[in-house]
């Protein structure tokens, strides 16, 4: 975890207790406007290209970058799309995505557990910008922080897959309330899980009654055609 967002701040000093707490909001304050500041700078830059930006957001092996390279597959010859992969460590995310075709840039964060505006202000020009309609920023695989900082996109995504259980909604607020999308994804292997996919729903839909739902597998193709539907509706807005 890093120390930006205070995610290891911990105070086992109960008599220093109000005084780490004023000092770490204010540090904390201060990071966000900043952060805020850039990434109202890279929404323009997207803007300015007429480029669609898609914040996908998730746990670690929920499918986020299996489900770019289907959608990569699926829409190339259509829609032009770019991926800046965040991860702590390596370039294989990446790789993947080059290899279906799709431009890419890595941004390794060591220690951070999520990507931030100005990190993906660095990857937005490594990016053929005029030549692209859409960029995915596959985020580090993080429920928490993640939620917290707004990186300059237009829509949040968030992907449940379903071996990790239908309460995540319910542990994880913060980022069901962000999302515009949830994509409830592996639902080939519902038979195999004890999910229950409208107590998820319901819980998602409870903290963000605005919030679109889709069920998907990338494996079995179910759910593939409303995805790209939704992207392709989600692109058009973008070049009115």
């Amino acid at each position: 975890m890093c120390k930006d967002c205070g995610c290891s701040i911990t105070d086992s000093h109960e008599n220093n207790h109000h005084t780490h707490d004023k000092k770490t909001v204010e540090v904390l304050t201060k990071i966000l406007d900043q952060n805020d500041r850039q990434a109202e700078s890279n929404r323009e830059h997207f803007d300015r290209y007429g480029i669609l930006a898609v914040n996908l957001m998730s746990s670690p092996g929920a499918g986020k970058t299996t489900l770019l390279e289907k959608t990569i597959e699926t829409l190339s010859d259509q829609i032009k799309i770019g991926v800046i992969e965040g991860d702590l460590e390596t370039n294989r995310d990446a790789e993947r995505i080059k290899e279906k075709g799709a431009p890419a840039y890595q941004i390794t964060t060591g220690q951070a557990c999520h990507l931030d505006a100005f990190m993906v202000h660095e990857g937005i020009h490594h990016l053929p910008l005029k030549d692209l309609d859409i960029i995915f920023v596959e985020n580090v695989g993080n429920l928490v922080c993640p939620a917290s900082y707004d990186i300059g996109t237009h829509i949040n995504v968030v992907l449940l897959s379903v071996p990790e259980g239908d309460d995540k909604p319910a542990k994880y607020p913060v980022m069901f309330r962000s999302a515009d999308l949830l994509l409830i994804t592996k639902i080939d292997l519902l038979p195999y899980f004890d999910f229950d996919t409208e107590k998820a729903i319901g819980e998602a839909r409870r903290l963000n009654p605005k919030m679109d739902v889709i069920q998907i597998s990338t494996k079995t193709g179910e759910g593939m055609e409303r995805w790209i539907n939704y992207l392709k509706m989600k692109t058009a807005l973008r070049k009115v």
